[in-house]
């Protein structure tokens, strides 16, 4: 996405020009031939019919947004995998968001689904958005930085020597989780999450959920032996497996609680509970992470943490347009917080 605003003057500097409104100096090669106001959102922005992808935590997008006000151009990147289920939505929402941030900052939107087309039109752009967690080599992150150097993730931090990213702060999530619960005088506490990968310089296999919940309950000496499940995609019936499995392993020694990944796997998990008769949260305790819609009309009704798309997608615009105008070459990185809204599968004790 690019920042985009009417009334430019020209600079002595052949790169910039200046906002007439705001004072800011901006990429020239981002708005030659402005003509106005009502091509905003025109030829170039191509709203996703299908929105089916894999959930906002284990998920596969990469949105590139291409953001043309008039001639400004610049590209989200949709790094998605299609998938049938409840995670789709996160990614939806955020999709959505993203929009109405460019939106404010008149820019166009196109999407891309494919790397290989962004970097081959890349040309037309000058910086994009991805969003989503799926993997690109190196290999491929240089080629995309060689074309387009301005650019933002989100919800993964791939390369970070050479682009900037936007994260919901997944381990201080956790951390939070873990705390509330012990507070509240659960002390086994089990975890059921999916495959993901730690990115930047080393990628490794784990989910950073996961991750943290090995490395905050050793740190704090919990015994968390044999209560981590963390395997398959997040998805309900993956959570229904994984439920099913925490139940047969510990029939006679339930934990406490259990903190799940995200709002899809909870789902499930709920639903493998209710079929075995476990009583949610009288025999055992449920923290989720996403505050999806669907975590008001469970039974019960989910606790979960909300992660906020629209100041991910108004951090993510943000950053691009100040990289742009700024011609930045220091990648920055932001971790956006989360908070818990209780429902009834957990209430936290002051």
């Amino acid at each position: 996405m690019c920042l985009a605003n009417d009334g430019f003057e020209e600079d002595s500097n052949d790169h910039y020009q200046r906002d007439s409104e705001t004072g800011r100096f901006l990429p020239s090669h981002c708005f030659e031939g402005f003509e106005g106001r009502s091509h905003l959102f025109g030829e170039g922005f191509h709203p996703r019919e299908d929105s089916k992808r894999q959930s906002g935590n284990g998920v596969q997008e990469r949105t590139a947004i291409s953001a043309h006000h008039h001639s400004a151009r610049c590209c989200d990147f949709d790094n998605v995998v299609p998938d049938e289920g409840l995670q789709d939505v996160y990614f939806d929402e955020l999709r959505e968001v993203l929009v109405k941030h460019a939106e404010e900052q008149l820019m166009n939107v196109t999407m891309h689904e494919d790397v290989d087309s962004l970097i081959a039109n890349a040309d037309k752009y000058a910086g994009f958005i991805s969003i989503g967690p799926s993997p690109l080599d190196r290999k491929t992150l240089h080629r995309l930085h060689r074309k387009l150097p301005h650019g933002v993730f989100i919800d993964i931090n791939p390369a970070p020597e050479l682009f900037d990213s936007v994260q919901p702060d997944l381990e201080q999530t956790i951390l939070d989780a873990i705390d509330a619960l012990t507070t509240s005088g659960c002390s086994r506490i089990g975890f059921i999450g999916g495959l993901g990968n730690i990115m930047g310089e080393h990628e490794y296999p784990e989910d950073i959920r996961t991750f943290a919940f090995r490395n905050w309950t050793l740190r704090l000496d919990l015994d968390v032996q044999g209560l981590v499940y963390a395997n398959g995609p997040f998805t309900v019936e993956n959570g229904r497996l994984q439920g099913r499995q925490l139940l047969q392993d510990h029939a006679d020694d339930l934990p406490d609680a259990v903190i799940v990944a995200a709002d899809p796997l909870a789902v499930g998990v709920l639903q493998a509970f209710a079929t075995e008769n476990v009583i949610v949260p009288r025999d055992i305790k449920v923290i989720s992470i996403n505050n999806q819609e669907i975590a008001k009309y469970t039974s019960p009704a989910l606790s979960s943490y909300d992660i906020s798309q629209d100041e991910l997608a108004k951090a993510a615009v943000l950053m691009l347009a100040e990289a742009l105008t700024a011609n930045r070459k220091i990648s920055q990185h932001m971790r956006i917080s989360t908070s818990l809204v209780a429902r009834d599968s957990f209430t936290p004790q002051d």
